[in-house]
């Protein structure tokens, strides 16, 4: 069992940046392919990027791609999305998600088992 806890959200105006975190709890962190996901209001969640279990690739939506850096610290159990040259449309409830399989590149959400609550990410004009 993988408890996953999100922070770091808030409101920025467009052209700035965040960076949100997500600690895990469990000791095999490292096994874990981690995802962020985001959810506008009306909108389906959806896919933003994920990690490998040793943080050595990731991989991004088109969305987001050159704006938003995934990192991890496997010694601190955390996930980290650097989000830089926010726009409108990033607003949206960010979730960190594990995916218990390790496999790198997961896309659905269906395929993640460990969600975080969501911390809320709001970008003025």
């Amino acid at each position: 069992q993988v408890q996953l806890v999100e922070s770091g959200g808030g409101l920025v105006q467009a052209g700035g940046s965040l960076r949100l975190s997500c600690l895990a709890s469990g000791r095999t962190f490292s096994n874990y392919a981690m995802g962020w996901f985001r959810q506008a209001p009306g909108k389906e969640r959806e896919f933003v990027g994920v990690i490998t279990g040793s943080g050595g690739n990731a991989r991004y939506a088109d969305a987001v791609t050159g704006r938003f850096t995934i990192s991890r610290d496997n010694t601190k159990n955390t996930v980290y999305l650097q989000m830089n040259s926010l726009k409108p449309e990033d607003t949206a409830v960010y979730y960190c998600a594990a995916d218990r399989s390790g496999t790198f590149g997961r896309t659905s959400q269906r395929s993640y088992e460990y969600w975080g609550q969501g911390t809320q990410v709001t970008v003025s004009s």
